[in-house]
């Protein structure tokens, strides 16, 4: 049995497909994964044996069997022999916290990689920025076993040039190689990357007791994970925007939604300020009673799909978030397909977001 080839999709625009072609498409795709992870993964086929759900015959989206994502906590799940694995990467865990590991072949690797291009040229153009990072340049020292937090720096470093940290290796920020690195490139509209708690508790927090403001005219900020801790803040998307634009000026800034146990699958804010799902990944929100599909405006647990993870069964994720699906096709933005906002965690869920786990080690 050959795994699938989803390579025809990378054809596709992210965000071009209407909601009846996309839903019958990526059900057949993922009706396909779902038949591959049966027949290689021992422990994916007995739970999906157990659930009584036939894998033959999954002919839309809702029907595909879904993982609760605390599950690779607790085990090693992989569609691949041991000796195909490439990489190996970590989620976020606090200390005295199960981590997740999440394995990848080159197939898989490769896959995640051509689908973020697709993302991340919608969102930056075809060409590579100067790029600054707001972390410690030490999180991506081993490249064969990645945390969350290191995979998705050297990810995205993909996508800019000159890439250059802004903290030292005690997570302070180093204000002279920013300066440094704004004087190369005057003029130039630059690409900044960070995870939502460390870019406000080392990047505004810090530049906002200097008083500086970095002489930035034009550019990109995204950012994503570890909500948690600002919303214990009193610290929503709005707050955090105006205040990091306080401190660079008007560039675009832009929130995701993604986790390493669905790698490849990130669901970028549109203008409008809601979440999108790419037309190679969707999303379902769930009665976290009857676990049913829930309607428009009902708020629910969040499920995630993904054609990418093809080395692990990680293609449908029950996760431990609270959203609402605000819409399909119709977003003030243009962009077809779902859209949705974040509302919390499930209650008594871990913290687990790459920026909410730093916090609670320090």
């Amino acid at each position: 049995m050959s795994p699938p080839d989803f390579s025809r999709w990378l054809e596709l625009e992210p965000y071009g497909t209407e909601a009846s072609k996309k839903s019958a498409q990526l059900a057949s795709a993922l009706s396909e994964l779902t038949r591959w992870h049966a027949a290689k993964c021992e422990a994916y086929r007995r739970i999906v044996r157990v659930q009584g759900i036939d894998s033959e015959a999954v002919r839309t989206l809702d029907q595909v069997p879904y993982l609760p994502v605390r599950l690779f906590k607790e085990f090693d799940l992989l569609s691949i022999n041991r000796s195909e694995v490439f990489k190996t990467m970590t989620s976020s865990g606090t200390t005295g916290q199960q981590v997740a590991k999440i394995y990848l072949d080159r197939a898989t690797a490769s896959l995640q990689t051509r689908v973020l291009s697709k993302l991340m040229g919608q969102l930056l153009g075809k060409h590579r920025l100067p790029m600054l990072v707001v972390d410690s340049p030490g999180m991506v020292k081993d490249r064969s076993a990645f945390s969350a937090r290191g995979a998705g720096i050297l990810g995205f470093s993909l996508y800019g040039q000159d890439v250059t940290y802004a903290l030292n290796t005690s997570m302070k920020l180093d204000l002279s190689t920013v300066e440094a690195f704004l004087d190369r490139h005057r003029g130039t509209p630059i690409f900044i990357f960070g995870f939502t708690f460390i870019m406000w508790s080392h990047w505004v927090l810090p530049l906002q007791h200097l008083g500086k403001i970095l002489p930035i005219h034009s550019g990109t900020i995204l950012h994503g994970g570890g909500w948690k801790k600002l919303q214990d803040q009193a610290v929503d998307n709005k707050t955090f925007r105006m205040a990091l634009q306080s401190c660079v000026g008007n560039m675009k800034v832009v929130n995701y939604y993604g986790m390493v146990e669905q790698t490849g699958a990130l669901f970028m804010e549109c203008e409008e300020g809601w979440l999108h799902a790419p037309v190679y990944a969707d999303v379902i929100i769930r009665d976290p009673y009857t676990f049913d599909v829930a309607e428009i405006g009902q708020e629910g647990i969040i499920e995630v799909l993904s054609i990418v993870p093809l080395s692990y069964p990680g293609h449908a994720l029950l996760t431990e978030d609270i959203g609402v699906l605000l819409g399909e096709d119709d977003c003030a933005c243009g962009r077809l397909g779902k859209y949705f906002r974040v509302i919390g965690r499930v209650s008594e869920a871990e913290v687990r977001g790459c920026s909410d786990t730093y916090e609670a080690r320090t």
